[in-house]
C-alpha cells in the first residue's frame, strides 16, 4: 500500500514538472514570435522618429502600470547613451508634473490599448506644448494612435498568459521596440564607447574607457631612476626603495637609455658569479617600451600583455621621463 502511494506521488511529480516545462517553453515561443514580427514594422515612420530624437533636447516617456514600468526602462536606456531622458507617470502628470515637458521635447506615450484614461487625458496638452508625440501602442485605431505625430505598432497576436490576464508578449514587444529605437538612434548619432562610459563612470566599462595612464602612474620622486654608470648595489637599492621591481636607466642628459628588472639581475647572476663590477649600462635592456600620460590605461595593459612585461615608461612628447606605470596599479584600479 505504501509503495503504491510513492509510485503515484512520483508519477504526479513528473507530470507537474512536464507541465511546468511546457508552459515555460510556450511562453518563450509566443514572446519570441511577437518580437520577430516587429521587424516588418520598421518603416519610414521609425526612421522619422530617430531623426526627431536626434534633434530634440529631451526625451519624455510616459505611461502607467506595466507600460509605465517598460517606459522607465526605455527612458533609462536613452539616458545611458547620452540623450537626456526622464519618465513621466501619466497619473501624476495632471497634478503638476507636466512642467517636466517643454516645447521641442519628444514624448513617447505607451499604452497597449491606446485608450488608457490617464494617457488619453494628456494628448491635448502635448499638442498645446508643441512637442513631438510618438505613440507606442498595440491598437492602430485608438485615440493615442490617431492623435500622435508618429505611431510605432507594438501589437501582438496573443499574450503568453493562457488566461489572457497578464500583459506578457505585449510588454516584451514594447520593450524590444524601445531597444530597437535606442540602438538605431545610437548608431545614427555615432555614440562611441567613450561617450557611453561618461554616463557610467562607476562601472567596469567606465573605468576601462575613462582611466588614463596619468591617473595611475608613479611620478616625481616615486620614479625609479639610476644613471648608466651606477653599480649593482645602487641598482638594487633603487629597485628595493621604489618597490616596483624595476628601475629606468638614464644617460648624462637624463635621456632614457634602458630598463633593469629584478629578473634581469637574477639572470645576470646565473650567467656570471661576480657582478660587483657590473654597471647599469651592462645590465639594462635597451629601448624599453614607452607610453604617453594621456593614453588609456586599458591600452597600457594591452601593450604589456603583447610584450610580456609589467611596466612602461611614461614619456612626454619631447621624450622626457614623466613617470612609470605598473601592471599592478592598473589591476588595483579595476581597469581590467
Amino acid at each position: 500500500m505504501e509503495l503504491s502511494k510513492k509510485i503515484h506521488a512520483g508519477s504526479t511529480g513528473n507530470q507537474d514538472a512536464q507541465s511546468i516545462i511546457e508552459t515555460a517553453r510556450k511562453v518563450l515561443s509566443i514572446e519570441s514570435q511577437a518580437i520577430a514580427e516587429l521587424g516588418n514594422r520598421i518603416d519610414a515612420q521609425f526612421v522619422d522618429v530617430v531623426h526627431h530624437l536626434n534633434q530634440c533636447k529631451h526625451l519624455v516617456v510616459t505611461g502607467v502600470g506595466k507600460s509605465g514600468l517598460i517606459g522607465k526602462k526605455i527612458s533609462s536606456t536613452f539616458s545611458s547613451i547620452g540623450l537626456p531622458s526622464l519618465f513621466l507617470h501619466a497619473a501624476e502628470a495632471s497634478h503638476g508634473d507636466l512642467g517636466m515637458i517643454s516645447e521641442g521635447d519628444l514624448v513617447i506615450a505607451i499604452s497597449n490599448s491606446g485608450e488608457t484614461e490617464e494617457v488619453v487625458k494628456l494628448l491635448p496638452v502635448f499638442n498645446r506644448i508643441h512637442c513631438t508625440l510618438v505613440g507606442m501602442t498595440g491598437n492602430m485605431q485608438s485615440s493615442l494612435a490617431k492623435r500622435s505625430n508618429y505611431v510605432l505598432d507594438v501589437s501582438v497576436n496573443e499574450e503568453a498568459c493562457a488566461k489572457d490576464l497578464v500583459p506578457t508578449a505585449s510588454t516584451t514587444a514594447t520593450l524590444a521596440m524601445g531597444d530597437a529605437l535606442a540602438m538605431a538612434f545610437m548608431e545614427f548619432r555615432g555614440v562611441r564607447e567613450e561617450d557611453f562610459a561618461l554616463n557610467h563612470p562607476g562601472g567596469s566599462l567606465g573605468r576601462k574607457l575613462l582611466t588614463l595612464v596619468d591617473d595611475l602612474m608613479h611620478s616625481g620622486e616615486d620614479i625609479p631612476i639610476i644613471k648608466e654608470d651606477a653599480d649593482i648595489y645602487q641598482v638594487l637599492k633603487e629597485i628595493s626603495k621604489k618597490r616596483l621591481g624595476m628601475t629606468l636607466v638614464v644617460g648624462g642628459q637624463n635621456q632614457l637609455l634602458g630598463i633593469i628588472t629584478d629578473g634581469d639581475i637574477r639572470r645576470l647572476i646565473e650567467k656570471q658569479k661576480d657582478i660587483s663590477q657590473t654597471c647599469a649600462m651592462d645590465m639594462m635592456a635597451g629601448y624599453p617600451k614607452t607610453i604617453t600620460r594621456d593614453t588609456l590605461a586599458a591600452k597600457a595593459v594591452r601593450i604589456m600583455q603583447d610584450h610580456s612585461i609589467t611596466s612602461l615608461a611614461v614619456l612626454s612628447d619631447d621624450q622626457k621621463i614623466e613617470g612609470i606605470i605598473h601592471l599592478h596599479d592598473i589591476l588595483k584600479a579595476g581597469v581590467v
